[in-house]
This record gives structure tokens, sequence and C-alpha cells, in this order.
């Protein structure tokens, strides 16, 4: 088979692990890799045996593809060199830092005819894969997201909407399939000047009601979906890999011997097998499919696009909503 050449431009927490990847596919030949740190570069050039490019545009010569995991603010000024190399691109998420930009990108990957997909990893997420099955024949009537991390490991280029709710709002956007008939949000800053923890509601005519929450400022790890249909309750954990549909929930309330009374609920629990896959690994083998093939990504720049339209909307919607509640204090 032809493999294609591939390279990998920022070597940070995510770019580390497009290396690994990178090299480990039969599908790819790593050809080379770029960052300003030195020091880790050299590193990964000797796990990997690949070579460290010092200019972009001389690891652009050698390659078909590449990733982009630097810091989100430098997105577009790197998508773009690629595309004028004519080199397809996998860039990490948020697509860019301004709605403006990706826009441009657009119109210039339309212009070139090359492939970028947007890093929305959870597409690729096992756990949301299966789900999407589950609830296909489900009547929904809301859902859930919660995406929580401790500040201390946590993205700070951006606010958390950019880092955290994103990921979210994608998948708002590919389970509903349009944009939400209004949006409301509410936002704290306790740790730094931008977002930290936000809490938004997107709401639908026809439904479902869909209820995000994105922190960067709690003590536990949490990446999870409740669907709330009318005849069943389904929670996921993207983390731990697993779901459960509760059914026939009933409740009734007991004496006790010593006095009192105690509630007692029961529910029939079904547990779906979650393959056991890594998202990222799936998501970089479906990029290289998409090379090879000429064919659309599942996530395009224009899927990228509607969730930085999303996100921007919510970040609107916070400004406001602060802006108002500061003008009450200031006037009680």
């Amino acid at each position: 088979m032809n493999r294609v050449r591939t390279g990998v431009i920022g070597l940070g927490r995510m770019g580390r692990h497009h290396c690994r990847v990178f090299a480990s596919l039969r599908e790819s030949q790593l050809m080379g890799i770029l960052d300003i740190n030195p020091k880790t570069a050299n590193e990964l050039s000797e796990i990997y045996d690949v070579p460290v490019f010092q200019e972009i545009d001389d690891l652009l010569e050698q390659v078909d593809a590449v990733s982009i995991a630097t810091p989100t603010p430098t997105h577009s000024d790197l998508v773009l060199r690629c595309l004028e190399h004519g080199v397809h691109v996998l860039v990490e998420k948020p697509i860019t830092e301004t709605i403006t930009q990706a826009e441009q990108l657009a119109r210039m990957v339309e212009e070139k005819g090359l492939i970028v997909q947007v890093g929305h990893i959870e597409r690729f997420n096992p756990t949301y894969l299966e789900l999407k099955k589950v609830i296909e024949d489900l009547k929904v009537i809301a859902i859930n997201f919660r995406r929580l991390s401790p500040y201390r490991v946590s993205n700070k280029d951006v606010d958390v909407v950019l880092d955290l709710i994103i990921h979210d709002l994608d998948l708002s956007i590919d389970l509903s399939g349009r944009e939400p008939s209004s949006i409301n949000a509410i936002g704290l800053m306790p740790f730094s000047d931008s977002l930290d923890h936000v809490a938004a509601q997107l709401y639908y005519a026809a439904g479902p009601l869909i209820t995000l929450t994105a922190s960067r400022v709690t003590e536990e790890k949490v990446r999870s979906v409740e669907v709330i249909a009318e005849d069943s309750f389904v929670e996921a954990d993207f983390l731990n890999k697993n779901i459960q549909i509760h059914r026939c929930s009933t409740g009734e309330y007991s004496a006790q011997k010593q006095g009192g009374v105690k509630y007692h609920q029961e529910s029939v629990i079904e547990r779906i097998l979650v393959p056991n896959a890594e998202p990222l690994a799936l998501e970089i083998k479906h990029f290289l499919d998409c090379v090879s093939k000429k064919r659309l990504p599942c996530v395009s720049v224009l899927d990228g696009l509607k969730a930085l339209h999303l996100a921007q909307q919510i970040r609107d919607v916070v400004q406001e909503q602060n802006l108002r509640i500061a003008a009450q204090l200031e006037f009680a």
C-alpha cells in the first residue's frame, strides 16, 4: 500500500500522542517533526527515529499531510501555510481562535481542494459512537453534558468555552443536526481573567433541551453525558468507557420497624459493551483514509466553523449576562 507521508507540528501534550499514533500506523510514514522547544523535539526524534525540522517550509516539502497540535492562536497561520504548500491538515480543536479566521480557511480549503479535518476527538470516542446507536430510536427530551477538569492541568491559552465546552457543542450539532432556537448561558472567572466555569442551555423548538457544563476549576476530571428520554434514562461515561440504560423504574415507601419511612427504588439496568479502542487512533486513521481516498472527513472545516459559531454565541451571551449583573449590583 502507498503510505501517507506525515509530519507533526507542535509537540506538547497532544502532539506527543499524534507522533506516537502516526509512527505506529501502517498507513503512515512519519517523515519529521517540528516544535519551538528543541529539547522536546530532540527527545521525540530519538524515540521515533525521525528528523527534527527547524523551518516549517522544509518540513512541508517532505510530507503529504500534517497534524497541527500547537496553541489555538497559531492555528490559522499554520493551516494557511500548509494549504499553500498543498499539504493536507489535521488541526486540533478549535479550528481557529476567531470566526473570521475559520471562514478564511473554509474558503481556501474549497479553492485548493485539500483535506482539512478538525480534531474534535469525541466524535471518535467509542463510548459516543455506541451512545448514538442507543439513542437513535429513543424520543429524547433532554441531554446533559458535563466536562470538568482541575485548573492546574487545564489548557489556559483559551477560555473554558474554546477549550472544553466546544467538544460538546460539536456533539450537540452532530446529534441535533441543526442550530438551536435560543441560547442561555452564564459564566464565572474565579481563577483567571477569562471564563473558567460556564453553564449553557441550547433550546430547540422541537427538542431536545441540551444543557452543557464546562469547568476547569473542579478537583475531579469528568466527561459524561446523560440522556433523558421518554421511557429511559441513559448515562455515558467517556472516561471509563461505559454506558448504562435505566428502564422501568419503580419506587415505593415502606414503614420501618424502628419507626420512620424508607424510600426504595428499583429499575432495570442495561449495560452496553463499549469497544476498547483509542479515540485518537480512530481519528487519525480516518484522516489518513480521507487523504488517501480524497474524501470529505466527518469533521470538516465547516463542522469546526459551526462549533466555533456556537461557542462565540455562548461567550457573547455570558458577557451580556455578566454586564447585566454588574449593572444591577452597581445600582442596588
